[in-house]
């Protein structure tokens, strides 16, 4: 077999067993909001970097959304240079600390990797993480040169990730980039749904600042559609960038949803994260601690939700109308709401949420059993006739999916939009309207963050070539060009 740099064979490196990492006890965290993973260290980064076996194909990489050069940074860790490892991901990725925490990697770049069914995918979130806490611990981030000014302007409306990687992207090559942000702070999801628990907020910050100090001017308040009219941008700017999300709340249309004690998952998590809710009394932001909390779905959000519930001091349980291999949050989310001793009634789906005096003091639900494959591939639930019960509650948090906000979308009548009232896009993320792209969750529905960056980065490509009058990527002319 052949060796590498390191001296270690392809049977060596198989052999390292795959790195764990450390986290707070279960029954501390489940009454704190600290970050519940604590990180590699660097021997166990070093370590961890040997067991890729840098294939020929990297499938790694093209599981990556943004494509990563995942051999390249892990060869880097390996050899301890770990802001070279850092820099490199930042010149495809510019939220390495955040999707090293939040990506689903088991479903990407480990899940495609050659070692993930025998020994388990090499831990490149892990490792993503490790070496972007490295650079912002040790403040050694460097900013980059500034470009020559490109003339052209670019607005991004929407300081989520896929905005962030538009702007974080087009102020490299010289443009001047502005982002419009409705709420008091950039980040989009990262700082209004994520948890501290699961992404820090100090981390969002210095993420942000990072692209501020590039130069990116980023406004906030500013709600385009009402305070600032959308043919105001397209005179102004020379291209615009739709990137605001789908965070319009989903409700189940059952008797109660009208109660105090109810809440949308956007509005509970929005009160807890970026209203610092969770602090309340020391921020003045309440959110009432529930005796004992039902969170509905199955997804993060609803694993967010109820772990967020529990650390109140409350009793907490997901009611979820699949079965447990069905859920769709991540098995990690999945394991820590458990450990921290969140109920999980499944195969149970609520009929009506019941109420005293306008508060809510239960929930009535009724079990349910798995049919035939519905749309999307899944077996069917399907209640069981008479079993119904209740389960005493005095707070509901629905968290059952979200739509896209029409705010916006409403004062672009000439838009074209799909029947589910997101944004009509080509390959692209071009829309039907000259000068304006769109991309993320308003465009695929709620989805990832990796997946939302993704979007930014081929949004950007796009842009890129039509400011500087190249044909589109993709196009014939490009490929005629290219050759």
């Amino acid at each position: 077999m052949s060796k590498r740099r390191d001296g270690l064979t392809a049977k060596e490196r198989m052999a390292i067993p795959r790195a764990k990492m450390p986290e707070q006890d279960a029954q501390a965290r489940a009454s704190n909001f600290e970050e519940v993973p604590l990180g590699l260290t660097p021997e166990q980064a070093m370590e961890e970097s040997k067991r890729c076996l840098e294939c020929r194909k990297q499938p790694c990489v093209h599981g990556c959304p943004v494509g990563v050069q995942i051999p390249e940074f892990l060869d880097l860790v390996g050899q301890g240079k770990f802001v070279e490892a850092a820099r490199l991901i930042k010149e495809t990725n510019i939220l390495p600390a955040v999707t090293g925490r939040v990506c689903p990697q088991e479903d990407q770049c480990e899940g495609d990797c050659t070692l993930f069914k025998k020994y388990g995918g090499v831990s490149i979130g892990a490792l993503e993480r490790f070496v972007a806490d490295y650079e912002r611990n040790n403040s050694i981030v460097e900013i980059p040169p500034k470009p020559k000014p490109s003339g052209k302007k670019v607005a991004v409306i929407g300081s989520g990730p896929s905005g962030l990687t538009v702007a974080g992207d087009l102020i490299l090559e010289g443009h001047e980039v502005t982002m419009f942000e409705a709420l008091h702070e950039a980040g989009g999801v990262l700082v209004y749904g994520i948890p501290e628990f699961r992404l820090p907020k100090e981390i969002v910050k210095a993420e942000v600042n990072y692209l501020a100090k590039q130069g990116v001017d980023i406004q906030l308040h500013k709600v385009v559609g009402m305070s600032i009219a959308m043919n105001e941008l397209l005179e102004e700017y020379d291209s615009v960038y739709i990137g605001v999300g789908a965070g319009l709340p989903t409700f189940m249309r059952i008797k109660g949803e009208e109660l105090n004690g109810v809440f949308s998952a956007n509005e509970y998590l929005t009160r807890a994260n970026l209203m610092k809710g969770y602090l309340f009394p020391e921020y003045d932001s309440p959110l009432p601690p529930g005796k004992h909390t039902c969170v509905i779905g199955g997804g993060n959000v609803a694993m967010d939700a109820a772990r967020v519930a529990r650390r109140l001091g409350g009793e907490s349980t997901i009611v979820y109308r699949r079965a447990r291999e069905q859920l769709p949050a991540r098995g990690e989310e999945v394991h820590h709401a458990e450990e921290e001793g969140i109920d999980f009634q499944l195969l149970t789906n609520p009929v009506r949420i019941i109420g005293q005096d306008g508060k809510v003091v239960g929930m009535e639900c009724i079990r349910m059993e798995l049919g035939e494959p519905d749309d999307s591939g899944r077996r069917r639930p399907i209640p069981i006739e008479g079993s119904n019960f209740e389960i005493e509650c005095d707070q509901v948090v629905i968290s059952i999916g979200a739509g896209p906000n029409p705010l916006l979308i409403q004062t672009m009548p000439d838009l074209e939009i799909n029947r589910w009232g997101y944004i009509e896009v080509d390959k692209n993320n071009r829309t039907n309207i000259e000068k304006v792209w769109a991309g993320g969750d308003i465009v695929t529905g709620a989805a990832t963050v990796i997946l939302a960056m993704g979007a930014g980065r081929i949004a950007a490509r796009s842009i890129q070539a039509y400011l500087t009058g190249q044909p589109q990527p993709g196009t014939e002319e490009q490929q005629e060009e290219a050759s």
